[in-house]
């Protein structure tokens, strides 16, 4: 049920007969969905959209309070949307939609606890603009989005508030308590792919590198990382520029990056247009290879180009030993283990047996343009509980390869399909899902606790 629509046609005949059915249908509500006086939990958080029509009418021109801002996507394109990050979970009563004239004629409006997989609450086939309240939604979620499918107009979608009323989860409701507890300390969420931007743009219908960004970009998470051949062929610093950059760049200071072989084959000089591109974000510590902390993890960026060097073999093990965290998780480009086309590449195997000594959970790669996990196992390759579970993933919009010879310990593979690492990350363990560029997840792990 909806209240409040505007420039909906409504004989006087029959609005004393339509106002007692509401009186009615109002008395009637109870629980969660009948919390009328639940306030607005959507005003000033973070907002992403499809698209803009321009910089005066971004995302959060939305959520900002204002009935003289809006939010407009760009014109002329189906579908559109339009989402509010409310910053953790919450129970969602309301959702009020100040639509501008470029209206929606249908629209779903969706809730989402991991910005990944959408239920509809409320869906609108007939719309015409003006004002569009959708109470009693008893919902549950972290974000909400209005996802446009039929323009109402001949331009975009553009709204000048999108308003979203409930109660934060651990908050007092005006029903009674919260039925859940507090979220818990040291959670965060990472993004991860390799092998990313080939030579194209999003003009050309078969480039793939557009549409992981877009994902990437809408999981919104703590952090990003990618596992080399960031940019394709020859990874110059005019393709960077030309290509990662109109796509994964848009949220390269939040991205965390390694480098692959395609990086090495710059015409000036091994890793010169890397280094240029992403600078002190990819050299934090004077070196191609990094550390840092996260919560309760400790993350190893290493470059696999350089694993005959002893300054990184010295360094790593040096910084695994002055470690304090209890998880550890490291990424580069070559895998030890792979069913791809490349196949298992040695020249990690060193490096493994540091990080298993070191009591490591997790290891990222790409190289291998295909989607893979193993089950935890030793640098020999032996199944062992306390061993290091491996993820190819060099799905982030390179070709893709195709599997050609199954290793032992592999328990998924996925090739054809882009998408990204979606992990999530707690003060005692980690799982993942792997999902595609159509929002689709297409494989989730097992649970492992850290070592």
């Amino acid at each position: 049920m909806r209240l409040g629509v505007s420039a909906r046609p409504v004989r006087v005949g029959v609005v004393a007969a339509v106002l007692s059915l509401l009186g009615g249908l109002l008395l009637g509500w109870s629980g969660r969905a009948g919390a009328a006086g639940d306030p607005l939990i959507s005003q000033g958080k973070a907002a992403t959209a499809s698209s803009t029509e321009g910089s005066s009418y971004a995302a959060g021109r939305a959520f900002d309070g204002s009935a003289s801002t809006r939010w407009a996507s760009a014109e002329g394109k189906d579908p559109q949307w339009l989402r509010v990050d409310l910053g953790g979970s919450a129970n969602i009563s309301r959702v009020k939609l100040s639509w501008e004239s470029a209206h929606a004629k249908a629209y779903r409006v969706e809730v989402s606890a991991d910005g990944v997989t959408w239920t509809t609450v409320a869906e609108e086939k007939a719309g015409n603009g003006g004002t569009d309240d959708w109470p009693g939604l008893g919902a549950k979620g972290r974000y909400v989005r209005m996802y446009g499918t039929v323009r109402g107009t001949s331009y975009g979608y553009s709204l000048f508030e999108m308003q979203v009323y409930g109660v934060p989860d651990g908050s007092p409701s005006p029903t009674g308590p919260s039925p859940t507890g507090p979220t818990p300390g040291g959670a965060f969420t990472v993004v991860a792919a390799g092998d990313i931007a080939a030579q194209c743009t999003a003009s050309d219908s078969g480039c793939a590198h557009p549409k992981t960004a877009a994902l990437a970009r809408q999981i919104n998470p703590k952090f990003y990382l990618t596992m080399g051949d960031n940019q394709y062929d020859d990874a110059r610093l005019a393709d960077f520029r030309n290509y990662y950059d109109k796509t994964w760049g848009a949220f390269k200071a939040k991205t965390r990056p390694v480098p692959g072989n395609h990086e090495t084959y710059d015409p000036a000089g091994s890793l010169a247009g890397y280094k240029a591109y992403f600078g002190s974000i990819a050299y934090p510590q004077g070196k191609s290879w990094y550390s840092f902390d996260e919560g309760n993890w400790h993350f190893v960026a290493l470059d696999s180009n350089a694993f005959d060097q002893s300054a990184q073999i010295d360094w790593l093990k040096a910084d695994l030993a002055a470690n304090a965290k209890k998880c550890i998780a490291a990424y580069w480009h070559h895998p030890l283990y792979s069913s791809g086309g490349h196949g298992n590449d040695p020249v990690s195997r060193p490096v493994w047996k540091i990080l298993y000594g070191a009591g490591a959970d997790l290891v990222l790669n790409g190289h291998d343009h295909h989607y893979e996990r193993f089950a935890p196992q030793d640098p020999d390759g032996k199944a062992t509980a306390d061993g290091i579970v491996e993820i190819v993933g060099g799905t982030g919009g390179a070709e893709p390869y195709p599997i050609e010879q199954v290793q032992p310990n592999s328990q998924k593979r996925i090739s054809g399909d882009y998408g990204v690492l979606k992990l999530d990350f707690t003060d005692s363990g980690y799982g993942w899902t792997y999902v595609g560029t159509d929002g689709r997840v297409k494989d989730t792990g097992p649970k492992y606790s850290c070592h």
